[in-house]
């Protein structure tokens, strides 16, 4: 999948052509780049590089990229590739210019050549709270799966030559994750950032200890010096601005948007959760109300994702920059027509036109109430992520209209194996498997908690942890279950 900013000129191609095809000194690369108006990056669908977010790309990698290229009155022309040595690839052949998101090692610099060093992450040993807690490393060995490719499998081969590991081919770090998770492997490691952002969604995953010496140690990749002269200029170029961007602050404001959060996110508990019904969901009840009556929906579902995005904060921000209750974005809350997105009442009503609108958007073959869960996946991380999911299922003869199913499906978006069938690529489908777990909880305590019977307690409020999930079909309305995946 390539996104594409803006085409390029076609008398600047001929000119380069021309330049190319006689005997004039051959442009340097900065130069040639400055003719195309365009710089080409390669990097991978992840949750760390690039992905196309509800309104469009998105991704610490992705924005560094964005804003170098904006500095330097350049269109951005994103290249994904399926795995970091493609991008080494990309970047040796010369189909790219720069290669992002890539771990230094000794290997790689004999292939291409790296700025200095901008981003430095522990790397930990995760591993399932079921098993028993590894001391070391050579603890592991035997027992540990690291993605094939990775730097850190060269590494560990000439630091520790006893160690005995495996690899597993066309798997990042998120899927062994989730392997781990779910008692298939091990363990396994992974930097700090993605394991934090992952035990959101396993509670079952553990960091057992940082590996000693190590680090992702992250920079920019460019082709090895040439003999044209002026190779250098887009290279110095790039060492000074990611210099200039760490120096201002600006380094860290980016990956605390994309990273600082993630230790404070996740599901709050259901027995919290009805604690604070009564102490904050009676100043906005009318609202949420009104805007069930207009939009005919369930008041109580609006509620729940209301509680999900902001836990009924009015003066909610994420680190994207997303606010209000129903922490819409500036392209969501433009599209139904909320001109405050701090405004309560224009918050909720916007959240609710536009969740009625993905429920509406939705295939007619996928019913009720699993339409309901499909248009809040998608309000969660976009319809065309939701479709490709769908189009993976159809793909392997699974029924794609059935939640049961997709739930299966969406993890799947952050699986390297899976990405090259999809149209939208990488997407958190994680984050949104998780989502749909935790609205559906939170409305099945609001659907007990407001009906006169009051009769079986909800499972999200069961007092037995291994009870969650039971009986989940026999909630009056809109059935749900908990968020036990």
């Amino acid at each position: 999948m390539r996104l594409l900013f803006r085409f390029l000129r076609v008398g600047a191609i001929a000119a380069l052509a021309l330049a190319l095809g006689t005997c004039v000194q051959r442009p340097g690369l900065l130069e040639q780049i400055e003719t195309l108006g365009t710089l080409r990056v390669a990097t991978v669908n992840s949750a760390t590089t690039y992905y196309l977010d509800v309104d469009g790309p998105a991704g610490f990698e992705y924005d560094l990229a964005h804003a170098f290229a904006d500095e330097l009155g350049l269109a951005l022309d994103v290249m994904v590739v399926p795995d970091r040595e493609a991008v080494l690839t990309a970047v040796t052949s010369g189909r790219a210019h720069i290669g992002v998101g890539l771990a230094v090692s000794d290997a790689r610099r004999q292939r291409v050549r790296f700025t200095p060093i901008y981003a430095e992450t522990p790397l930990e040993v995760v591993y399932n709270v079921h098993d028993d807690q590894p001391d070391d490393l050579a603890a592991l060995s035997g027992a540990l799966t690291l993605p094939a490719g990775s730097a850190l499998a060269g590494r560990l081969r000439r630091d520790h030559p006893d160690l005995e590991f495996s690899v597993a081919a066309r798997a990042n770090a998120e899927e062994l994750m989730d392997r781990v998770a779910n008692g298939a492997l091990t363990a396994t490691i992974a930097n700090a950032h993605v394991v934090a952002m992952n035990q959101r969604y396993y509670p079952d995953l553990r960091v057992a200890f940082d590996v000693p010496g190590a680090s992702q140690r992250t920079a920019w990749a460019f082709a090895r010096r040439g003999a044209t002269a002026g190779d250098d200029g887009l290279f110095n170029k790039a060492i000074a601005y990611l210099e200039r961007t760490r120096e201002t602050g600006r380094m860290r404001i980016l990956r605390d948007r994309y990273f600082g959060h993630v230790e404070r996110l996740g599901f709050v508990g259901g027995r919290e959760f009805a604690r604070q019904v009564e102490a904050r969901l009676d100043r906005w009840r009318p609202y949420f109300k009104r805007a069930g009556r207009r939009h005919d929906l369930d008041w109580r579902l609006l509620a729940a994702i209301g509680y999900q995005e902001s836990h009924w904060d009015e003066d909610a921000v994420s680190p994207t920059t997303v606010r209000g209750i129903m922490m819409l974005t500036e392209a969501t809350a433009e599209e139904v027509d909320v001109e405050d997105r701090r405004d309560p009442l224009q918050s909720i009503n916007g959240g609710a036109e536009y969740i009625k609108r993905m429920i509406e958007r939705m295939p007619e073959s996928v019913t009720r109430p699993d339409r309901i869960w499909f248009a809040l996946a998608a309000y969660n991380i976009g319809y065309g992520h939701v479709m490709d999911a769908r189009r993976l299922l159809e793909a392997r003869d699974r029924d794609p209209d059935l939640w049961i199913n997709l739930r299966d499906a969406l993890p799947w978006l952050t699986q390297d194996r899976y990405l090259d069938e999809t149209r939208y690529g990488y997407a958190r489908g994680l984050e949104a498997r998780a989502y749909v777990g935790n609205v559906r909880a939170y409305y099945d305590i609001l659907v007990w908690m407001t009906d006169d019977s009051r009769t079986e307690k909800p499972a999200a409020l069961s007092e037995d942890e291994s009870a969650a999930g039971a009986g989940a079909d026999e909630s009056p309305e809109i059935s749900i279950e908990s968020p036990a995946f």
